[in-house]
């Protein structure tokens, strides 16, 4: 876990951050700082497409996680399938700088 400033925009607890090169899920705010997890396994909000049990996921621009590479960020694995029509999917994250 690591201690940050929050973002402009604010963020929830639970929330997927990309902080520079660091992946992780809010998990409390105090005043200006966030505090961010940066392993374990967490449920996260997932954007358009299917996602394989054990397929590399990737963060989007748009704050969801993703299996498309292409303009995205490794963020972890999936330790689930999620289906295209699901709104999160299962991710490990392994607290590697990205």
């Amino acid at each position: 876990m690591i201690r940050t400033t929050a973002p402009a925009a604010g963020s929830e607890s639970g929330q997927g951050l990309l902080y520079g090169a660091i992946f992780g899920v809010a998990c409390a705010a105090s005043g200006d700082d966030i505090e961010l997890v940066l392993k374990g396994l967490f449920e996260l909000a997932k954007g358009m497409g299917a996602i394989g049990a054990g397929a590399k996921v990737y963060w989007e621009a748009d704050s969801v996680v993703t299996a498309t590479a292409t303009g995205n960020t490794l963020i972890g694995v999936a330790v689930a399938a999620a289906a295209e029509a699901a709104a999160t999917a299962r991710v490990r994250l392994s607290g590697a700088a990205v």
